[in-house]
């Protein structure tokens, strides 16, 4: 439950300053989103962009950023770059496209373990019954396998914590947040040597919607 001193709302214009900040401060290895992008992100799709914000300041403090893609125009092992058009959005396909994918998720460091994370979350998969949308695809990093890399491979450490043997300091959050695993993927994120630069395709499947005629569930 999100704790009193906090809300979820659509990303407004005035936040961003902000969230670029953020963004610097919660990834310092990769390049910020500018104001700029932001601003590209939502034009894009403005219902797909959500803000966390600390109501006694109304500071930003997360943000979880969507668009609509048609997967089948995609591999699922493409990496971010591709998926967002190079962090853009311009591949954003509210006409035909049947999948949210959750392009990013932050939250402040000064403001996590309030439930910030699992709140956007659910806001994104609201949206995704409203928009009578088949499912929500996102990538889930693993932290954990970076010191595990000369044990197993990344496809056996994933298994091994879906089958709860291991703990992954996020996959493990995800998979009890009712996320499935699709597969492990290499090179989803350029600068994350914590994980081996390996992450998990993880997608979440809407109850109300059946899968388009095109794809199957596997």
């Amino acid at each position: 439950m999100l704790a009193a001193d906090y809300r979820i709302r659509p990303m407004e214009s005035r936040d961003y300053g902000e969230l670029s900040a953020l963004c610097a401060r919660v990834y310092p290895e990769e390049e910020p989103y500018t104001v700029e992008e932001l601003a590209a992100h939502h034009r894009a799709f403005p219902d797909g962009q959500f803000v966390a914000e600390y109501v006694p300041t109304g500071a930003a403090v997360g943000a979880h950023y969507t668009l609509i893609l048609r997967l089948k125009d995609f591999r699922v092992d493409d990496p971010w770059e591709v998926l967002t058009a190079g962090g853009t959005f311009a591949d954003h396909d509210p006409v035909n496209g049947h999948t949210l994918y959750g392009a990013d998720i932050m939250v402040s460091p000064e403001h996590r373990h309030h439930g910030l994370a699992a709140e956007l979350t659910a806001a994104a998969r609201r949206l995704v019954v409203t928009r009578r949308l088949w499912r929500m695809v996102g990538a889930s990093r693993l932290p954990g396998y970076g010191r595990r890399m000369g044990e197993m491979t990344a496809a056996e450490y994933v298994r091994r914590v879906v089958a709860g043997e291991l703990v992954d300091p996020v996959l493990t959050v995800h998979l009890k947040d009712g996320w499935q695993v699709v597969r492990a993927i290499r090179g989803y994120l350029q600068h994350d040597p914590e994980s081996g630069n390996w992450a998990a395709v993880i997608q979440w499947i809407n109850p109300e919607c059946p899968p388009p005629a095109e794809l199957a569930l596997a």
